[in-house]
C-alpha cells in the first residue's frame, strides 16, 4: 500500500501497543495487531478461559479452557507471528498498578468490560499523553471512539459511570457472538491508524453500531472545558480519584 509502504511497516514494528482485556473485544484486536506486525504487544487480563467464552473470544480454543487468557492469547500470537514480542500481565489494571503497566506504550486499546477500568485508563492515559482506542458492547450494539491528547476524553462523553446494576454485563444479558469481532476490528483499525499517524481517527466522534439493523451512526461530542481530567483546570494526578461506583472526581 502506498500509504503505508516499508517505512510504515517499520513504524509498526517499532511500536508498542497495550491491549487491556483478552476477551471478546481483545481477541480481534490481538489478532489484527499481531498480523499487522506491531512489534510489541502487552496483554492484560486476570481471567481464565471458559467454554462459554469461545463463541466470541477467538484467540482461545477448547483446549485452553481453564487456562489464563493471557497465556492462550500469547500462544496464539506466537503461532500467528513469531516476530512479535508479547508481554503479559495476569491482573486487572488498577489504580495501584496502572503506572507500572501503561507507560512506554504508543497506544492503549481499551477492550475492558467494566466502567472503573475504562475511567481509570482514560484518566491516567490522558494525564500521560497516551491515546486510547475505546470500544464497548451490549447485546446487539457496539460503540467505538478514539481518545487522544488535545481532544475530548471519555469523561467529556460520559462524566460519570451509570449507577451499579443499571447496565448488566455480558454474563447477565449475553452478547451476539460476532458483535465483538466487528467492534474489536474497528478498534484495531483505529490503533493502527494512530500508530501510522494516518487517516482521520474517531476523535470527538462516537461510532454507534447496531447489528440488528446493520447500521452505523456517528455522534459528535466536544471537549468539556470543565472536565476534571482534560478541562482548563484539570487535576494533575489520579491520586484523589476513587474508581468505584460512579468513578466521580471529587469537587476538591
Amino acid at each position: 500500500m502506498d500509504d503505508v509502504g516499508p517505512e510504515g511497516q517499520k513504524r509498526l514494528l517499532d511500536s508498542r501497543a497495550l491491549v487491556v482485556g483478552a476477551g471478546g473485544l481483545g481477541s480481534p484486536v490481538i489478532q489484527y495487531l499481531a498480523a499487522a506486525g506491531v512489534g510489541r504487544l502487552t496483554i492484560v487480563d486476570d481471567d481464565v478461559v471458559e467454554r462459554s467464552n469461545l463463541q466470541r473470544q477467538t484467540v482461545h480454543a477448547d483446549a485452553d479452557v481453564g487456562r489464563p487468557k493471557v497465556e492462550s492469547a500469547s500462544a496464539f500470537v506466537a503461532d500467528l507471528n513469531p516476530d512479535i514480542d508479547v508481554v503479559t500481565h495476569r491482573t486487572r489494571v488498577t489504580k495501584e498498578n496502572v503506572a507500572d503497566i501503561v507507560p512506554g506504550h504508543d497506544v492503549v486499546v481499551d477492550a475492558s468490560d467494566n466502567f472503573p477500568t475504562r475511567y481509570l485508563l482514560n484518566d491516567f492515559c490522558r494525564l500521560q499523553g497516551v491515546p486510547i482506542a475505546h470500544g464497548a458492547i451490549y447485546k446487539f450494539e457496539g460503540q467505538v471512539t478514539t481518545l487522544v491528547p488535545g481532544g475530548p476524553c471519555y469523561r467529556c462523553l460520559f462524566p460519570e459511570a451509570p449507577e451499579p446494576g443499571t447496565v448488566p454485563d455480558c454474563a447477565a444479558t449475553g452478547v451476539l457472538g460476532v458483535l465483538p469481532g466487528t467492534v474489536g476490528c474497528l478498534q484495531a483499525t483505529e490503533a493502527v491508524k494512530l500508530l501510522l499517524d494516518a487517516g482521520d481517527p474517531l476523535v470527538g466522534r462516537l461510532l454507534f453500531y447496531d447489528a440488528m439493523d446493520m447500521t452505523f451512526e456517528t455522534a459528535p461530542y466536544q471537549r468539556n472545558p470543565e472536565c476534571p481530567i482534560c478541562g482548563d483546570d484539570h487535576v494533575d494526578s489520579i491520586d484523589g480519584i476513587e474508581y468505584t461506583s460512579a468513578c466521580a472526581v471529587g469537587a476538591d
